[in-house]
């Protein structure tokens, strides 16, 4: 049985952004009946006034009611962080080296996983490792402590996937390809982001430019960059042939130009006349390139 005081503190401590989503939350849930969240939605908008009469909606409220009504086309394809940037712990980890981890990382939760990533049985949470740090006579075993996490494919709607989240109390979701491999992982914070916009905490660090434009005229890049933003600082690069492979970032195109992952030092020729030189890169992916033989600000306009 809940707590209602420990209810009432929860929802204390919960930032504004997050309260008045929770809140809108339930009362769309409780309005969905048969009809969908997006016709929920537009007609609490249309109406401008919520189940309470004395409760009119605010200009707060309108714009996360739109900005939600956006997410009806995104999928957790779209926000998720991709298998390579994803940090898990095997279950035989030791307590020093989960506690290290999670200390260097900065995470509150981490998937835990028995022989490889494909095979994740759960999550932990910094405050259930917390309990193992006062001195306890029962020996450190994780599978203990592990919570519960969601498994969903890359085409779940956002809305929806929300939604599920809060419903089950899960804040974790790990994104599973058609033969149950790990895509990817996001979150429920993720999740929130996209309609209350991004949610610093004192772990987060400024995330650096992604295109810098050095002295000699070459560009560093994050290879990460999509090439929507890089075709605005250069103009048009991509052929027609592989705008059809679908190729979303720069160190996919390098990939695909080179079939494979270069080397550090490896240059990378492009047919347009560009050249991608590896600055940093590991076994699984590119990391950081140096574009070289850029075309002219007169040319790219």
């Amino acid at each position: 049985m809940s707590d209602p005081a420990r209810t009432e503190r929860e929802e204390e401590d919960e930032d504004p952004p997050f309260g008045v989503l929770k809140n809108w939350l339930g009362r769309l849930w409780r309005r969905r009946g048969d009809a969908s969240l997006a016709e929920a939605i537009e007609e609490l908008i249309e109406e401008g006034e919520v189940e309470e009469p004395e409760e009119p909606i605010s200009a707060e409220e309108r714009n996360l009611l739109l900005n939600i009504l956006k997410l009806r086309g995104r999928t957790a394809d779209d926000i998720m962080v991709p298998r390579a940037d994803i940090v898990a712990v095997p279950v035989d980890v030791t307590l020093d080296d989960l506690i290290a981890l999670l200390v260097k990382e900065g995470h509150s939760r981490l998937p835990v996983y028995r022989e490889t990533l494909d095979d994740v049985i759960g999550l932990v949470h910094m405050k259930d490792v917390l309990v193992y740090l006062a001195p306890r006579d029962q020996p450190f075993d994780i599978r203990e402590m592990l919570r519960e996490v969601l498994f969903v494919a890359p085409s779940a709607r956002l809305l929806s996937l929300l939604l599920d989240m809060r419903l089950k109390r899960v804040h974790m979701a790990l994104v599973v390809d058609e033969f149950g491999g790990i895509d990817g992982l996001l979150t429920i914070e993720d999740v929130v982001e996209e309609i209350v916009g991004e949610i610093e905490d004192e772990h987060d660090v400024q995330e650096q430019p992604k295109l810098v434009d050095r002295p000699d005229g070459t560009v560093l890049a994050d290879a990460r960059a999509t090439i929507e933003e890089f075709e605005k600082r250069v103009g048009s690069v991509l052929s027609e042939a592989e705008r059809e492979e679908d190729i979303d970032t720069l160190g996919g195109l390098v990939f695909s130009l080179a079939g494979r992952i270069p080397k550090r030092g490896e240059v990378v020729k492009h047919p347009s006349g560009l050249a991608f030189e590896i600055v940093d890169a590991d076994s699984r992916r590119i990391k950081r390139l140096k574009v070289k033989n850029l075309p002219k600000p007169e040319a790219a306009e």
